[in-house]
């Protein structure tokens, strides 16, 4: 494997001691033209993960943009509800809510989540509560509001002992790797000091591609030095090397698997379970990446990987290039766990941590 890293890589470091197993890992030192002063370890200082959280959602905030562009297919799926409240009146009442109801339904909020929606516009209506288009307008908003927000915290919950350990989880294709070193940008941007581990082991490509990440963001990687290694022994490495070199993060890759493959996905309590023996009450969070294009379709790989390791919080990805961008309410209702990034974009900065409000507001603008 070593025959394939990049030649701009500066050096490699064991990680392994002398009364280990023969050498399976490097800490791979990615160049970096930042200036890794600003990036000392500051894990340890009171309220540096709570600071860290601060300064990404503040990022966010000012990147809304980017957010409301991100759902400009699912938005127009939603024009018409403008239209067909613009000239409401009581008599159209069964028509509108019949054409709104569709309206959702094409935007993949799904039917229990839509008939939920719809019948509470319904009786508000009929005792009188919204006499407007546009109070039907923002109770329908406020309705999405309400579900997006009763489960839970979307922040990155990263504790407060050093290093905090994320590990990301999904299935195949559905953008783990790159909204892995997403996450890395931004937390890197953020002040902190990143550990890549490159658990995706089953894939030959993965690794480079997480080299690629980590060269590209300034961050450190650990890699398997032979092929075939095991991930939960690359992962634990990468904590144990974060634990002992005084890193703030360690981003966990994992190899994709289909949900119904269930020898691999016992390979998930195995790396979760070795975080858990170098880190006790690590990991800190398990993010699910979520392929956003596939709409409802995405609730049953939810459900099985939260059942078998526990799912604290999702990514839904290349929302950007779908018009179903209601599954976004379903996935939160149904399953009950919050989404703490959604990708937008194909750029680096194209990784956005989810404001409830922000999105409302983009796909009902």
């Amino acid at each position: 494997m070593a025959s394939r890293l990049p030649s701009s890589l500066p050096h490699r470091l064991s990680l392994l001691s002398k009364t280990s197993p023969p050498q399976h890992h490097y800490l791979l030192l990615a160049p970096s033209r930042l200036d890794h002063s600003r990036f000392k370890c500051r894990a340890g200082e009171t309220g540096f993960f709570t600071r860290l959280g601060r300064l990404i959602k503040e990022k966010a905030k000012s990147d809304v943009d980017k957010l409301f562009s991100g759902f400009s297919k699912t938005r127009d799926n939603l024009a018409v509800v403008d239209e067909l409240l613009l000239y409401w009146n009581l008599a159209d009442t069964d028509r509108v809510l019949d054409e709104l109801e569709e309206a959702l339904l094409v935007s993949d909020f799904g039917p229990k989540i839509t008939i939920k929606i719809v019948e509470s516009l319904r009786e508000d209506i009929a005792a009188g509560k919204l006499k407007s288009g546009s109070e039907i307008k923002d109770a329908l908003k406020k309705s999405v509001l309400d579900l997006l927000t009763i489960k839970g915290k979307t922040e990155l919950q990263l504790g407060y002992r050093k290093p905090a350990v994320v590990i990301i989880v999904g299935v195949n294709g559905g953008g783990k790797t790159t909204s892995l070193g997403k996450l890395a940008y931004r937390l890197k941007n953020g002040g902190a000091k990143v550990l890549m581990a490159a658990g995706d082991t089953f894939r030959a490509a993965a690794g480079d591609q997480l080299e690629i990440w980590a060269e590209r963001t300034g961050c450190e990687i650990v890699v398997a030095e032979k092929e075939k290694a095991k991930a939960a022994s690359v992962i634990s490495q990468a904590v144990k090397t974060g634990k002992e070199q005084g890193y703030d993060v360690v981003l966990c890759d994992t190899s994709g698997r289909l949900h119904t493959n269930y020898s691999l996905m016992e390979e998930l309590i195995a790396c979760k379970k070795a975080v858990t023996k170098v880190m006790p009450g690590a990991p800190n969070e398990i993010l699910l990446v979520l392929d956003g294009t596939t709409g409802l379709n995405m609730l049953p790989q939810a459900r099985e990987f939260n059942e078998i390791v526990g799912i604290t919080g999702l990514i839904l990805t290349k929302l950007d290039g779908s018009a179903r961008g209601g599954c976004v309410v379903s996935v939160v209702n149904e399953l009950g766990i919050p989404i703490k990034f959604v990708g937008v974009g194909e750029g680096v900065e194209d990784l956005q941590p989810f404001d409830a409000e922000a999105f409302v507001n983009a796909i009902f603008s």
